[in-house]
């Protein structure tokens, strides 16, 4: 069976309009979220076409949920859940599956669930997802690749994460909605994604104030109080910033619809920063579209460090990093949060751009152009890198990987070619056939 690739033919600028889906990283904590729910249906719309959405319907269905997922809407009845068991074969496929731990211990009061999978980008440890979740009342006990949790209580307390770490807070969140009193998270991440749960889980009667500051402030509730809801995710920041990028790099014009500007700042001032113009129009429901323009704009480069949110995402650093690769002059980059966040670098210096990284710092000098190779991404953010990096080099580029691009980017061709783009999906044997025509 031939592997699947992008070939990409470069140079043409993107122009048009391209809406964003719900964020991904929203809606697969929403999803393991709806295992608490004993009775009614859980409604969730705006939902993407990823692989991480398939794998994690495929764990609810598992655990006993009857799952329908049609369009964009997931309709989600946990009410028979027959088991709190996360087996590693389908933890493995997306991290986002450890937050089905917290979901259960508050349904259940105890779980087993698998370490979990997804990018790798480095060390991710789950260590403050466990401290939050002992100092709950949950007995803790890992053996052979799985947590085993158990509690026959769950207490409310005040408990301070080390790092804003977004799955201990989630998890802590998930927990504490049934514990008893009131449970403090302090120094809780602060992202969007974090609010929407809150709010989400708000909507099924849980009591969470102060989501999206550091200070949450968890009120336990009587499992039986939950209720049935019909939530609608917010809109994905990181396919947002992917295509306003793509559209700086290849010197284009286009509008990207439906998002919320607060969770693209601090993306929107860098853009700024190397000379892109930034317009702003309000919609409905805080939802904005932004244009941005890049065209007859000469690209400079600028420095960055990414930070917990509202910091520079470390989710847009390597999608950047291509952009800083063709502004005139030297840009250094800063990955404060993992630390294995460069793995796109050596493959677009393979395109001819030029960069060394020392540590947990890169430095990015500029080219006049990127030349379409052969290139493959080793997670889903570098594989969008290297995407970006293709639509605007010169030449035909193949990009492999798109096992790690399916998981959070829905449609990626069918969107890139309404703005202009030359794109297309093939198998090993269609390239070289590309090859033999030599439009490499």
């Amino acid at each position: 069976m031939f592997e699947e690739k992008l070939r990409i033919k470069g140079g043409t600028s993107l122009q048009g309009e391209v809406k964003i889906i719900g964020a991904k990283n929203a809606v697969l904590k929403q999803m393991a979220a709806a295992l608490i729910l004993p009775k009614g249906k859980s409604i969730i719309r705006n939902v993407p076409d990823l692989s991480d959405v398939v794998a994690m319907n495929e764990i609810l269905t598992l655990l006993g949920a009857e799952v329908s997922y049609e369009g964009d809407v997931l309709d989600i009845d946990a009410s028979n859940l027959s088991s709190s068991f996360v087996p590693i074969e389908l933890a493995r496929k997306l991290r986002a599956s450890f937050v089905c731990l917290g979901a259960l211990v508050a349904r259940f009061k105890k779980a087993q669930v698998a370490l979990p999978g997804g990018c790798d980008l480095g060390a991710r440890k789950v260590d403050l997802h466990l401290k939050g979740l002992k100092a709950l009342g949950v007995k803790i006990k890992e053996e052979q690749g799985y947590i085993f949790a158990e509690a026959g209580r769950l207490i409310g307390t005040k408990i301070y994460l080390d790092l804003p770490s977004n799955g201990a807070t989630e998890n802590i969140m998930l927990a504490a909605s049934l514990a008893e009193g009131e449970t403090i998270i302090e120094n809780a991440a602060r992202d969007p994604e974090i609010l929407d749960l809150a709010n989400y889980l708000n909507s099924l009667g849980c009591k969470i104030s102060g989501a999206g500051t550091s200070n949450i402030h968890i009120e336990g509730v009587e499992l039986d109080s939950l209720h049935a809801s019909d939530f609608n995710c917010l809109p994905d920041r990181i396919e947002a910033a992917t295509y306003l990028i793509a559209t700086a790099m290849t010197s284009g014009k286009v509008k990207v619809k439906d998002v919320l500007e607060e969770d693209l700042q601090a993306l929107l001032s860098k853009l700024e920063d190397v000379g892109v113009d930034i317009k702003i129009f309000p919609t409905v429901n805080n939802l904005v579209d932004i244009l941005v323009d890049s065209e007859s704009k000469t690209l400079t480069a600028t420095d960055v460090k990414t930070m917990w949110y509202p910091g520079f995402s470390t989710d847009i650093q390597p999608i950047f990093s291509a952009l800083l690769a063709v502004c005139k002059g030297t840009s250094t980059v800063v990955e404060n949060i993992y630390n294995s966040r460069f793995q796109h670098l050596e493959e677009l210096n393979k395109m001819g751009a030029k960069s060394d990284i020392n540590g947990e710092v890169s430095v990015i000098t500029g080219v006049s152009k990127l030349k379409g190779t052969q290139v493959e991404g080793r997670d889903l953010r570098a594989t969008a890198a290297l995407v970006v990096a293709a639509l605007a080099a010169e030449g035909v580029s193949e990009v492999r990987g798109l096992k790690h691009l399916d998981r959070g980017y829905e449609h990626i061709v069918e969107k890139f070619k309404a703005l202009g783009a030359d794109i297309e999906r093939i198998s090993e044997n269609n390239f070289e056939q590309e090859q033999s025509l030599n439009l490499v």
